[in-house]
C-alpha cells in the first residue's frame, strides 16, 4: 500500500506519527480542507506531467492554484501534458486522489514545488491514500519530498 511506502519515507525524519488518516475522502483539495478544516489554498496538491519520452515531473502547488501553461513552458522547455491515472500510478506508485512527492524511488521523476505555497507556514499535501495527510512547514515538504527545486508555474484558479 502506498501509505506505508510513506510511512516507512517519514520514519527516516521522525515524522511517520505526524501522518493524519481521516474517515472521509481527501481526494480533492476541496474534500481534504473540510475533513481537516483548513482554507483550501493550504492543500498542497500534487499534479503529474510527462517530462520527455521516459519521465515524470511533479509540482506540488497550493491548492488554489492551477497550471499556468506558459510558465510551465518556460521553466521546463516543455508543453504541460498531465499523465493518466495508470501512468501516475505506474511512475510514483500513488494513485490519483493520494498522490504525493514521499516515497518514490523512481528516478524518472522530478519533484518541484510551486512559490505560491510560500505564502503559508505550513501545508498539508497527501501521504499515499485517498484519506491521508501531513502537515509540513514549506522547508521540511522541500526536505522531504527531494524537491529539486521552487518554481513559479502556477496561476490563481477562477
Amino acid at each position: 500500500m502506498a501509505i506505508e511506502k510513506v510511512r516507512a519515507h517519514f520514519a527516516k525524519t521522525g515524522r511517520e506519527d505526524q501522518i493524519r488518516e481521516v474517515e472521509a475522502s481527501t481526494a480533492t483539495v476541496e474534500l481534504a480542507a473540510q475533513a481537516i478544516g483548513v482554507a483550501p489554498a493550504r492543500i498542497a496538491k500534487t499534479l503529474s506531467f510527462r517530462d520527455g519520452e521516459a519521465g515524470c515531473i511533479l509540482v506540488v502547488t497550493a491548492g488554489d492554484m492551477k497550471i499556468d501553461n506558459k510558465k510551465f513552458k518556460g521553466a521546463f522547455g516543455l508543453k504541460a501534458k498531465m499523465l493518466s491515472p495508470q501512468e501516475v500510478l505506474d511512475y510514483t506508485g500513488h494513485a490519483v486522489g493520494g498522490v504525493c512527492p514521499f516515497g518514490i524511488d523512481n528516478p524518472a521523476v522530478r519533484v518541484f514545488l510551486d512559490e505560491s505555497l510560500k505564502r503559508f507556514d505550513t501545508v498539508f499535501p497527501a501521504a499515499g491514500s485517498a484519506n491521508s495527510m501531513i502537515e509540513l512547514s514549506c522547508g521540511a515538504l522541500f526536505e522531504d519530498s527531494g524537491a529539486q527545486g521552487w518554481v513559479d508555474v502556477c496561476k490563481a484558479v477562477g
